[in-house]
């Protein structure tokens, strides 16, 4: 049976859910924070370790200004809403992504969360706020040619280079699931994503519940990772 430390998830389709409700799209959104909360809760019951979310996008900043700021509050009513459960679960709250960008009061109000819980020892719940897999590989590539340029670096392998990388402190990425039914990663965690498994369920996220989530982990316990080596189970 595959472990599952780190759990991945691309949070896709809150606007298409309200849509079919005849909702406006950030009452999507707002679906989704309760989705969040209830999925963290749960996973960190299984012992998952890490929990990376994909919260907004570099690329989202072309949505409608009415719906950039509406997610821009959405910290402040996560956090207002459900810290305190997060502190009675022994959740961890992290953030990667370019923090220079993000609106002062919703950063101010994330990294609140950030000190609050940052000696809680259970499942960490990893934002990834105005991220960008490219734009991460390039920051980790400036950050250790300056390190090179200075002296303080003089070998570059996968190992090494881990360490520029936001993920430097968390486990390999086990599990991808993306709710919602496309079929691309989206920009998310491209170096990290590299032999973890995906599983893309047409669920949207406002309908995920824990149901949903003990399937694709039940999926991805049934597969056999062999990492690139040969599978020897097929004759082919």
């Amino acid at each position: 049976m595959n472990t599952l430390n780190h759990l991945a998830i691309i949070m896709d389709g809150n606007g298409r859910w309200a849509k079919l409700k005849g909702l406006p799209r950030t009452a999507g959104h707002y679906k989704g924070v309760e989705v969040l909360r209830s999925i963290t809760i749960y996973a960190n019951s299984l012992g998952i370790k890490c929990l990376t979310v994909y919260a907004f996008s570099t690329e989202n900043w072309k949505r409608s200004e009415d719906e950039v700021s509406y997610i821009m509050s959405l910290p402040k009513i996560f956090f207002a809403s459900y810290i305190k459960e997060l502190m009675e679960n022994n959740v961890r709250v992290m953030i990667i992504g370019d923090r220079e960008k993000i609106p002062s009061e919703t950063m101010r109000v994330i990294d609140d969360a950030i000190e609050t819980t940052k000696n809680n020892t259970g499942l960490i719940l990893n934002f990834a706020f105005n991220y960008g897999g490219r734009d991460e590989i390039v920051r980790a590539a400036k950050a250790y040619a300056k390190d090179y340029a200075d002296g303080k670096k003089t070998d570059l392998n996968e190992e090494s280079f881990k360490e520029y990388l936001y993920t430097r402190d968390l486990p390999e990425v086990d599990l991808l699931i993306r709710t919602g039914s496309e079929m691309r990663l989206s920009n998310f965690l491209l170096y990290q994503l590299a032999y973890s498994e995906f599983v893309v369920i047409d669920t949207l996220w406002p309908d995920f519940n824990n149901g949903v989530l003990d399937q694709c982990i039940e999926e991805y316990q049934n597969r056999k990772r062999n990492f690139g080596g040969r599978d020897e189970t097929k004759s082919h």
